[in-house]
């Protein structure tokens, strides 16, 4: 079942499913383009990680919340149900942070995104992924580069973005572009 997810959302067929892929800065990528492996066997002690701080759950308050196949499958997607068609079950727009302990522009990226969920907190959902611990989900968007986004508006297709920018000012700007264009804007 992960193979054939995979071909729906990677390599030539990912336009046929109409999840975008772009970088940082919205350029259109092929899946070759994403395709560079995250440094592997580096675990989060080899790279001076700790654990991952708590994330606040509450919509109200904003916050990033963790999600195990279990959620994802109850709040974003059931590819088990639904295994050839993109049906979004949030009731808000969302972002989803795929990302690793050992990920040095993860670990940069993930207190700008805390801050940007709690400024947009009554607009959108912020989630992360440990690719780590869900081994099936990151294979079922084809996760092979990190940190990878996905913005997810309330009607239509995914966008995939990797990467960050390369200050922080300007990662917290590109979250905030991102999220007016993909999720915001009154095209969606």
């Amino acid at each position: 079942m992960i193979a054939a997810l995979v071909a729906v959302f990677c390599g030539d067929s990912r336009a046929n499913s109409g999840i975008e892929m772009k970088d940082g800065r919205g350029t259109e990528m092929t899946a070759e383009m994403a395709a560079p492996a995250a440094s592997e066997g580096q675990t989060a002690e080899s790279a001076g990680a700790g654990e991952p701080a708590p994330y606040a759950a509450a919509a109200s308050q904003g916050g990033t919340k963790m999600l195990t196949k279990a959620e994802f499958l109850k709040s974003v997607w059931n590819y088990e149900k639904n295994p050839k068609e993109w049906i979004f079950l949030g009731d808000k727009p969302a972002i989803i942070d795929f990302y690793a302990d050992w990920c040095g522009p993860c670990r940069t990226a993930s207190p700008i995104l805390e801050e940007v969920s709690h400024e947009f907190a009554d607009k959108i959902n912020v989630y992360k992924i440990d690719t780590q611990k869900e081994k099936e989900l990151a294979a079922v968007f084809g996760v092979r580069s990190i940190p990878l986004f996905l913005y997810i508006p309330k009607s239509g297709k995914p966008t995939m973005m990797a990467g960050i920018a390369r200050t922080k000012e300007d990662t917290k700007k590109m979250f905030i572009d991102n999220i007016n264009k993909f999720l915001l804007s009154t095209n969606q």
